[in-house]
C-alpha cells in the first residue's frame, strides 16, 4: 500500500504541474512531497519529471512510469472484482422457499433488483407451504424461507417477522367494493366465497377464527391457486380472502381489510436454518428482503 501512495503522489504531481499545488491537494508540505519523488527517483535510478521555471513536467522515462501506474491501477481494480467475485457477492445461488401468496409480487420484485446489481447470481424459487418450507430449510433445500404462519420448530431462525391482515377481495362492480374500509367477517359470510383451500395457512387461519365462534365455512370455490381464485373474482361476484402483499395493483380488483375483532393477523416470517451459515449472496438477498417486509402494509 506503500507503493499505492507513492503512485499517487507523482500522478498528482504531473497533473498539478507543481510541487506545492500537489502537496495543497494531497494534504501534504512540499518538502515531504518533494522528498518522496526524490525517493522515487533514486529507486528508479533516474529523473521521472523535469524541472523547469514554470513547474514540473514528465519527462520520456516519467511517461513510461505514468504508463505503469495506469495498468497497475487498472490490475487493481480487476482483483478488486475477482475477489468479490470469489467472495459471493457477485456470483453464486440464492434457494428461497416462499408461501404461494409472495410469488405474485414481492420475491420476483425483489429479485429483479437484486440480479440488476448482481447478474451472475441465480436463484431457484420453491413454492412451499408452512411446514414444506421448514422442511426444505432443514434438509438445505433452501436457503431462505419466506412464509405465513410457520408451524413451532426450534430448528427456525427468524431474520424478520412481520403481521398481514387478511383482506376481502373482489372485482370493482361487488356490492361490498362500495366502501373502502375494514368489513366484517359476517358481511363477507353473506355473499359467496371463494376461499384458499386446506392446503394453504390462509384457510387454517380463517376456519380457526370461525371455530370458536361455531361457524361453518361453506365457500363455493376452494383451490390450492391463489392466482385461480383472484382470476376468479374477477369474473363473478366472489369474495376471497388473502393477504395485501400477494394482491397485485389491478385497478378491476378492489380490497378491504377484515375488521381485526373477526380475525387476527397474520404472522409473517423470513427464516433460515438455525446455525447454518449462509452464503455471501444469499445473506445479502435476505437482507434486501427485511428492507422490503418493512414496508409492506400490516
Amino acid at each position: 500500500m506503500k507503493h499505492l501512495r507513492t503512485v499517487t503522489y507523482v500522478a498528482e504531481v504531473a497533473r498539478a504541474g507543481s510541487i506545492r499545488r500537489a502537496a495543497e491537494r494531497l494534504n501534504l508540505t512540499p518538502s515531504a512531497l518533494t522528498r518522496q519523488i526524490q525517493d522515487l527517483e533514486y529507486e528508479l535510478g533516474t529523473p521521472i519529471f523535469e524541472r523547469l521555471p514554470q513547474g514540473m513536467r514528465l519527462n520520456a522515462a516519467g511517461e513510461l512510469f505514468a504508463r505503469h501506474i495506469r495498468d497497475q491501477v487498472a490490475d487493481l481494480d480487476r482483483v478488486r472484482s475477482q475477489i468479490a467475485d470469489l467472495s459471493g457477492v457477485r456470483r453464486g445461488h440464492v434457494s428461497l422457499a416462499c408461501s404461494q401468496a409472495f410469488v405474485t409480487q414481492v420475491v420476483p420484485e425483489e429479485v429483479e433488483a437484486y440480479r440488476a446489481r448482481f447478474p451472475q447470481v441465480g436463484f431457484m424459487v420453491q413454492v412451499r407451504d408452512h411446514a414444506q418450507a421448514v422442511t426444505a430449510l432443514a434438509a438445505f433445500e433452501a436457503d431462505l424461507a419466506l412464509i405465513l404462519q410457520p408451524p413451532p420448530s426450534a430448528e427456525l431462525h427468524p431474520l424478520f417477522s412481520g403481521h398481514q391482515t387478511l383482506c376481502a377481495l373482489m372485482r370493482k362492480g361487488h356490492p361490498l367494493a362500495s366502501e373502502t374500509g375494514p368489513v366484517r367477517l359476517r358481511d363477507c359470510l353473506g355473499h359467496a366465497l371463494a376461499l384458499p383451500d386446506h392446503s394453504l395457512a390462509i384457510r387454517h387461519h380463517i376456519a380457526h377464527a370461525l371455530a370458536r365462534r361455531g361457524v361453518e365455512l361453506r365457500p363455493v370455490v376452494e383451490s390450492g391457486s391463489l392466482e385461480f381464485l383472484r382470476n376468479l373474482v374477477l369474473r363473478e361476484d366472489l369474495i376471497s380472502l388473502q393477504i395485501p402483499s400477494g394482491i397485485p395493483q389491478d385497478p378491476r380488483l378492489h380490497s378491504r381489510p377484515i375488521d381485526l375483532r373477526d380475525l387476527t393477523p397474520m404472522t409473517l416470517v423470513l427464516a433460515q436454518l438455525r446455525g447454518r451459515s449462509l452464503s455471501v449472496a444469499a445473506a445479502k438477498f435476505a437482507d434486501q428482503l427485511v428492507v422490503r417486509l418493512n414496508r409492506e402494509p400490516d
